[in-house]
């Protein structure tokens, strides 16, 4: 199934090769023209900002919450009905310290509040929080694809792997564009790994 898009894409290689193309271009126009500054870190809000200008040229449901349920594999994301109230408590999360701030992403992760593009605009939403409060972003040139997979998958359950992870890639390099373009990389996303499947919302 190729998601409806606005450029008339009905190929999903296509689809996947365009959408990564363009998203990263406006990944580099939000870090370049100091967009990313302007935004309040740690909100939902915030987040779907990000995500309309990453997806707004090939998706209508950009920067919108989803309107399905959907999973990965055997886990389920936050059911449509529950979302708003659990992006509420997420924007209302302590962010003060590296695990508060990791705590949030996963989080986040579980609503995974977009019909596509969860990952890359999460990525960047998190670096945001962790370069305001901590004054660190993540080299994800350090971070292990299928490592940070795998810790994703389970980190509703378990965060120490993730945060593990994640806090060994540490930088205080934080705006060095190259380090931040690499947390747009789409092979650290679900798709190939798993494929969303959507679920019956009854």
């Amino acid at each position: 199934m190729v998601l409806e898009n606005k450029l008339g894409i009905t190929e999903s290689s296509e689809l996947t090769r365009v959408e990564e193309k363009l998203s990263k271009k406006k990944a580099l126009e939000l870090f370049e023209k100091g967009i990313l500054d302007t935004l309040e870190p740690g909100k939902f809000l915030s987040l779907s900002k990000i995500h309309k200008y990453l997806f707004d040229e090939i998706y209508e449901f950009a920067g919108k919450i989803r309107t399905v349920n959907i999973a990965k594999g055997n886990f389920r994301f936050a059911p449509v009905m529950y979302l708003e109230p659990a992006l509420e408590h997420i924007d209302n999360m302590p962010q003060s310290t590296f695990e508060e701030i990791v705590e949030k992403y996963v989080e986040m992760n579980v609503a995974h509040p977009f019909r596509e593009g969860n990952g890359r605009s999460t990525r960047i939403w998190l670096d945001l929080i962790l370069k305001k409060e901590i004054g660190k972003v993540v080299d994800w040139s350090k971070v292990d694809k299928e490592d940070y997979l795998l810790a994703m998958e389970r980190s509703p359950i378990k965060s120490v792997e993730i945060k593990e992870l994640l806090r060994n890639a540490l930088t205080s390099d934080i705006n060095n564009r190259e380090v931040y373009m690499k947390g747009i990389d789409a092979s650290y996303n679900y798709e190939g790994y798993f494929n969303y499947t959507i679920q019956d919302l009854h």
